[in-house]
């Protein structure tokens, strides 16, 4: 199963261009607010229409510009998960289910299918109830029924987790997971959370300002985001312009260092990145004298700001993450990170 997207739809001054391939399994749209991912996903459900492009869902023309189809979302086969789960407030859970359910079914066979995906999705003993008489995983148990029961060919998951404190989070994200599995075709996960992209997507794409780029294994984009956005999005606390200065040597003038890169340089570098927990005050290469400006003592870890001697004095200072029980005593006189994580971003 595959789904195929190229598509760009202008909304005022903000310019949606997404183009985007997916088989089975999660991918992650990464971005930050107003970045386009809901957008994306309401064109790929037919709620928008795109100015232009094409969307092709296994081998299915679900729009083409160019040859005038626009396929409705009752016939498009995609489910869509709405940030609030959008359950009918004053209907049971088994009437939610069978509102997914295609009008050509009879009774007894819509009875058969509801009775099924209350089965499978663990709703036994909750089909009379409403949704405001469910708890928080139970109502997108619900939701993911109500989608699943219709047989979808594609999921869209519209930041599901975004309304929900942490501790209930946690428990829906492995729920979410185990679902996921079981499903057969391709679902797009819409996230501004690195964690929750890290844990459920297999590929990851980033959304920057309309822009979407390129999707990549989710953990190849964490271990080298090769962009700015890519590095901001997915956690980096320590990023300056940069220039090449030789095949493994990048010069970050506002910190005043040159730093060994593992892998080549390439031209059009215009940024460095450096992950807050890369540094460690017993690494020889690319160690440079610093000053500590700051400790913030988190649950688990400890953060030292700290500034090089030669860093100019509108850079902020870096960040350095230590974990609570490694916490070196004294603070080096200096820090170095190992040339495999230098992280060079050429956009």
């Amino acid at each position: 199963m595959k789904l195929e997207v190229e598509i760009q739809k202008q909304v005022g001054e903000f310019t949606l261009s997404a183009a985007l391939s997916a088989q089975e399994g999660v991918t992650g749209l990464l971005g930050a607010s107003g970045s386009g991912k809901s957008m994306t996903l309401r064109c790929i459900a037919g709620i928008l229409r795109p100015d232009r492009g094409r969307i092709v869902l296994n081998g299915r023309v679900l729009y083409d510009s160019a040859q005038r189809i626009n396929l409705p979302p009752q016939q498009r086969r995609v489910g869509y998960l709405f940030q609030n789960y959008a359950l009918f407030p004053n209907m049971t859970v088994e009437q939610n289910i069978a509102c997914g359910l295609p009008r050509r079914l009879d009774r007894q066979q819509r009875r058969q299918a509801v009775a099924g995906m209350v089965a499978k999705m663990r709703l036994t003993g909750l089909e009379g109830r409403r949704p405001h008489q469910l708890s928080g995983g139970q109502q997108q148990r619900v939701a993911l029924a109500r989608i699943l029961v219709g047989q979808p060919e594609l999921l869209l998951l519209d930041e599901p987790f975004s309304a929900l404190d942490s501790y209930l989070r946690e428990q829906l994200l492995t729920e979410l997971r185990e679902q996921l599995r079981e499903f057969p075709g391709p679902a797009l996960l819409v996230t501004h959370s690195r964690d929750e992209a890290y844990e459920l997507c297999s590929r990851l794409a980033i959304l920057e300002e309309g822009t979407l780029t390129a999707c990549r294994d989710t953990r190849a984009v964490f271990a080298q985001p090769g962009t700015r956005a890519a590095a901001v999005l997915t956690g980096c606390k320590n990023i300056t312009p940069a220039r090449k200065a030789g095949e493994h040597l990048i010069e970050a003038p506002g910190w005043g260092v040159r730093l060994t890169c593992a892998q080549p340089v390439e031209e059009g570098l215009t940024a460095v990145a450096i992950r807050a927990h890369y540094f460690g005050g017993n690494i020889a290469e690319n160690a440079f004298p610093v000053a500590f400006v700051e400790e913030i003592e988190e649950p688990f870890a400890w953060i030292f700001k700290f500034r090089y001697a030669g860093q100019a004095p509108e850079e902020p200072p870096l960040w350095w993450r230590v974990s609570k029980g490694s916490r070196p005593q004294p603070l080096p006189p200096a820090l170095g990170i190992a040339p495999a994580d230098v992280l060079p971003l050429y956009g």
